[in-house]
């Protein structure tokens, strides 16, 4: 039955009433309530299934977004249970507070489904059949039957409008009708249709007079160290400008988001000004949501600015683009673990891959060598970084040396592997120029590029690289945007007539003092 129902609510098409028509079925209107500068909002989510915890509100959320959107600032929102009672007494206080009152959830066949029946005690009202939606159950449903399950969707309160939503899309107008008493709107509990009828009747709750400007801060500090300066913006802008401050320990970028937010476009900016000149210098940071589409502009921007640090971006750049040149996306992979360090190495690859071939139609090639009992967390980090940066992902288990074994013989054509490495791990600070892995020229090896982190910080690692010719660079600093902390580079070769790649053996006898 609900599957019809939900095909009768998504369902578009006129049907003799015009778009968006208001039936009232007694004179009413909005309850009376007081009003500032804005519109207010009251939402009561129904339903035992969220008190115990069964199912995630996330209707709340949306009606939020949406009324703001609209002009519509909103003052609470509760939860209560399938109980006439508690909804009535909600519906009621609410009513008398707020400009709109939107409830969701309790609408059905079921002995669970009370949320008209409260609505019509909270206006002291009966609960009738509504003619209009006794058809509709007919033509849906074909039911006709007065005590039938289906007919507890025509029994509404008296006074009850039935509001035809339009669909945003077509323009066409909605089948099926959301009911509202006064000033209260009744909305379905299942997502996708509550959505849909909030989007389709937009304009009830539209506000041509208010529009909500806002402004958003991140800082890289703690609220400890700012509280002073928070205090003294939110004594100064009070009543003109709602300042918050929401600590995030998960970012990479910040550690506080500032939010402002005001009716005034002037007082906004005046209070945006204020915090941006009195926060201590430097700890205000920008968010980067995207750092893989504007990769090559961002740090090929950073290494002509001609800095210090874009002086050794530079030099690192022109390093990679050396090597590129030797090798074709073919012959070449990236080593990627989901480490701090690999993550950097992929994301300055990807940069320079990203400027050097912007028509490629090869996809740059990673390497994930297994472990045992991998992290969970760090698998899945992995699959989200393949699909980020767009790249083929090539997994083998085993130690290094094995699974570089393998990797020759699943893929011939690889002649080197990128790997990440720190100035701080074993042999990587006194890393040297290198010819090959026996430290002659001319040798059948191939190619070893070893960039390594001089420091844990956002700016990079140093690099040093080789190739069988001879050296290209040695110590270059590489800028990490993608992934704060210290990382580093080292490219591994395959060797030729000897057994299998010498991975480890490479790192130890080259990279000794």
């Amino acid at each position: 039955m609900w599957g019809v129902l939900r095909a009768a609510l998504r369902a578009t098409g006129r049907v003799g009433w015009p778009a968006a028509l208001c039936r009232p079925m007694a004179a009413s209107g909005p309850a009376a309530v007081a009003r500032g500068s804005a519109n207010t909002a009251g939402i009561i989510i129904i339903g035992d299934e969220i008190l115990k915890g069964y199912t995630q509100d996330t209707n709340s959320f949306f009606m939020c977004r949406r009324l703001r959107a609209l002009g519509v600032s909103v003052a609470r929102i509760s939860v209560v249970p399938d109980d006439v009672e508690a909804i009535a007494s909600e519906v009621a206080a609410f009513a008398a507070r707020f400009t709109f009152v939107l409830t969701s959830g309790g609408i059905g066949p079921t002995h669970d489904d009370v949320t008209f029946e409260a609505v019509a005690k909270a206006f002291g009202e009966r609960v009738i059949l509504h003619p209009e939606l006794v058809a509709l159950v007919h033509k849906f449903f074909g039911k006709t039957e007065v005590q039938c399950p289906e007919m507890k969707l025509a029994r509404v309160p008296e006074s009850s409008r039935l509001n035809y939503g339009t669909d945003r899309h077509t323009g066409n107008t909605f089948k099926y009708p959301l009911v509202s008493v006064h000033n209260v709107y009744i909305f379905p509990g299942i997502p996708a249709l509550m959505e849909r009828a909030l989007d389709g009747l937009a304009h009830l709750f539209q506000s041509k007079q208010t529009h909500f400007h806002s402004r958003t801060i991140y800082v890289a500090s703690d609220e400890m160290f700012i509280t002073p300066v928070l205090d003294w913006a939110d004594a100064t802008f009070r009543g003109r400008v709602s300042l918050g401050s929401y600590p995030d320990w998960t970012s990479n970028y910040y550690r506080v988001k500032l939010t402002l937010d005001s009716e005034s476009e002037q007082d906004l900016e005046e209070a945006y000004r204020f915090l941006m000149r009195e926060l201590p210098p430097g700890i205000a940071v920008p968010l980067v949501t995207d750092c893989v589409s504007p990769a090559a502009v961002e740090v090929y921007g950073l290494a002509e600015s001609g800095s210090a640090l874009g002086q050794k971006v530079a030099a690192a750049l022109q390093t990679i683009e050396e090597a590129l040149d030797r090798y074709s996306l073919v012959q070449l992979c990236v080593g990627f673990n989901g480490g701090k360090d690999c993550t950097a190495l992929l994301h300055l690859v990807h940069a320079a891959v990203q400027r050097q071939f912007p028509a490629r139609q090869e996809r740059l090639q990673v390497l994930y060598i297994r472990t045992v009992s991998p992290f969970p967390e760090m698998e899945q980090f992995i699959q989200a970084t393949v699909q980020r940066y767009g790249v083929q992902l090539c997994t083998v288990e085993g130690s290094i040396r094995e699974a570089l074994a393998h990797l020759k013989e699943q893929q011939p054509q690889l002649e080197a592997v990128l790997m990440g490495t720190r100035r701080t791990d074993p042999y990587s600070r006194t890393l040297t120029p290198m010819t090959g892995p026996t430290g002659t020229s001319g040798s059948s090896c191939a190619s070893s590029l070893s960039p390594t982190v001089s420091s844990m910080t956002r700016a990079g690692a140093s690099m040093s690289c080789w190739t069988r010719e001879g050296p290209l660079r040695c110590h270059r600093t590489i800028p990490a945007p993608a992934c704060p902390g210290a990382v580093g580079l080292c490219l591994l070769p395959y060797a030729d007539g000897v057994d299998g790649p010498l991975a480890l053996r490479l790192c130890s006898s080259l990279c000794s003092p």
